[in-house]
This record gives C-alpha cells, sequence and structure tokens, in this order.
C-alpha cells in the first residue's frame, strides 16, 4: 500500500489561515515537497464537525498545522513540519538539502556586515538560513523581542523553554501569553526525572545556598538545554553585553557554539541584542506592544528561578537580583559558556 499524507490546516473564525499554517505550506513549497502531501482538511474554529478538528481529536492533537502520514498498517503524526520532512523524505527524495553550517570565515563576514544594525536583520538572516531547525530560548523579556521579530519576518523558527520546576507563578503565567499573543507553539523543557529526583534526594531543595548554584543549574537548565540543542542546527539567544560587564561584555553577534552540539554537530548560535542596552530594549518591548513577565513592574529586572531572583534596589545592576549570595563572576549558570 503506498503513502498517504494529509495535512491539517487550522482556518480562523475570521477565515484566515493560521500563520504557522501559511507558513508551513511556504516551507514545503520552498523544498520541493508540496506536491508530496495527498489532502489538506481544514480545521475550522467554532466548527467542531469539520474534517480538522475529528482528526485532531482522534490523535490528540491540539495545535494546527498537523500531518497524518498513513503507510500500510502504520499511521504516524507530526505536529512540526521540519521533523515530518525529515523523517517522511530521505534527503534523496526531497528537492531541497540542508544548507551547510557557515564557515568561520563567512560566520565573521556576517558578523562584520550587521554590526552595528538593527537586530531584525540578524534574526532574519538566521531564519532564512536555518527556518525550523532555529530555535529561540525563550525565558525573559530580550528573548520575546526576538520572538516579535521573528513572527514579523513571517519565517518558520521554533521556540523552547527550560522548565526548571523553579519559576515564579508569574513566569508561568508571562509563558503562556506569549504563546496566545503570537499563535506558537513553545516547547517547554523540563529537567531529567532521575537524575533530579536523585540530586533533590541527596542535596535537598535549597543546597545552592550553601555550595553554589552550579550543580543546581547543571540539573534543571544545562543538561535540558544540551537536549533541547540536540534537535536543532541553530539558535537565537537575548544575551546583551552589559547584562553582565563581568561574564558579558564580549558577547558575539554570531558565533559557531563551543559548548552544545546540534543536529548536524556544531550549531551556530546568534545573539542579536548583543550591542542593544536594556533601555533599547524596553524601547522596543514598549513600541511594539510586546508581553512582558508582570514581575518586571514589581522590581524584577533580570527573572530566573524564584529562589535566586530578587528585585534590585535603585542603582544597582540588574544581575544584583542574580544568585545575590556569590560573587559577580559566579552568576551564570552554564548556559552561555564559551
Amino acid at each position: 500500500m503506498s503513502m498517504t499524507i494529509t495535512m491539517v490546516k487550522k482556518r480562523l473564525e475570521n477565515g484566515q489561515d493560521c500563520r504557522k499554517c501559511v507558513q508551513a505550506e511556504e516551507l514545503l513549497k520552498t523544498r520541493g515537497l508540496w506536491g508530496r502531501i495527498d489532502q489538506v482538511v481544514w480545521a475550522v474554529e467554532g466548527e467542531p464537525d469539520s474534517e480538522g478538528m475529528r482528526l485532531s481529536r482522534d490523535h490528540g492533537v491540539e495545535t494546527a498545522p498537523f500531518f497524518v502520514v498513513a503507510d500500510g498498517e502504520r499511521t504516524a503524526v507530526y505536529e512540526s513540519a521540519l521533523k515530518f520532512m525529515r523523517e517522511t523524505f530521505p534527503v534523496s527524495a526531497r528537492g531541497d538539502q540542508e544548507p551547510p553550517l557557515p564557515s568561520d570565515a563567512e560566520i565573521a563576514a556576517v558578523a562584520s556586515r550587521f554590526s552595528g544594525e538593527d537586530p531584525t536583520e540578524v534574526v532574519r538572516w538566521m531564519l532564512e538560513r536555518f527556518g525550523e531547525s532555529c530555535a529561540i530560548a525563550f525565558s525573559g523579556a530580550e528573548d520575546v523581542a526576538l520572538i516579535d521579530m521573528a513572527a514579523k519576518s513571517g519565517q518558520p523558527f521554533s521556540v523552547f523553554c527550560l522548565d526548571t520546576g523553579r519559576l515564579h507563578p508569574e513566569t508561568y503565567r508571562f509563558i503562556e501569553r506569549v504563546r496566545t499573543h503570537y499563535g506558537i507553539e513553545i516547547q517547554m523543557v523540563a529537567p531529567e526525572r532521575e537524575r533530579l529526583e536523585g540530586f533533590v534526594r541527596k542535596k535537598g531543595l535549597f543546597s545552592f545556598y550553601e555550595d553554589g548554584h552550579q550543580e543546581c543549574c547543571s540539573v534543571r537548565k544545562v543538561e535540558p538545554l544540551r537536549r533541547a540543542l540536540g534537535g536543532y542546527r541553530a539558535w537565537i539567544t537575548g544575551q546583551r553585553r552589559d547584562q553582565s560587564p563581568a561574564t558579558r561584555s564580549d558577547v558575539p553577534l554570531l558565533q559557531l557554539d563551543g559548548t552544545f552540539q546540534g543536529l548536524a554537530g556544531p550549531l551556530v548560535k546568534s545573539n542579536p541584542l548583543s550591542h542593544w542596552s536594556s533601555a533599547r530594549t524596553w524601547r522596543y518591548l514598549r513600541d511594539h506592544a510586546v508581553p512582558h513577565n508582570e514581575l518586571h513592574d514589581r522590581g524584577f529586572v533580570s527573572i530566573g528561578c524564584e529562589p535566586c531572583t530578587r528585585a534590585t534596589l535603585p542603582g544597582q545592576h540588574e544581575r544584583e537580583g542574580r544568585w545575590w549570595w556569590e560573587e559577580a563572576t559566579q552568576k551564570e549558570c552554564g548556559l552561555h559558556s564559551k
């Protein structure tokens, strides 16, 4: 029996296609695979009996687009267009090739070209080059500015968030606001259960106040990040050079990640806001009505896990609200090691 592929797209109540559905269709056409879709069915908002809504219930899928691949007795469901393409069509059967990773010389040239330019152009270059295999690491205000830029670029992209299990309730509400505001999927990446349980059983819930935050961050943040990045070819962060003069003063605009590996080996890492100040970032958020964490309105500037974050006083640097019991040179969790 031959393979049959059904794409389920969402039609909004206003009659328009959902943004991610449009992006997925454009991606398939770019890769020469649109002709391989056997049928497109619609999940229509407000019409639970529409064919796409029925398929959504049958397969337990809550987001669109998604793909149903029936091949003999096997049926596979994909919520990621990129994963669908990779697993359904071998490279030899596709009309595309994954773009090669840029060389050190190309990275240097691109960084020079965009030096001092609007970060929007850097985001666009990353997404045009890597599309959905480029992920925005989302946790704070800077990252939502990047999501806003990515959404307005019209290019496909991915977003993930490290759910340490110790975030503020306000942060979880913030994540949900961003998800619904932009109509995007946010991959929530949790710590590895057995490792976390072993750590807490041995050290308790607040060992970082006694022996530093590195071990806890390794379990709750670094290992999940390593696992998440293994599914991508590039990632974008909201690092700024002025966030921590002691540790981030030389954050590059573009680099090959020297710590983490991705889907194709080396990862391309971009920090489009590296040359922006906090004030410039917040001006963008206000000008574009970008959602922000309500904790910012209560004096929190740099926000991490609840036990390790507090509001800063007037005149204090933003990182003084993070791991305040440690030296300034230690105020990194390992996510951005060089």
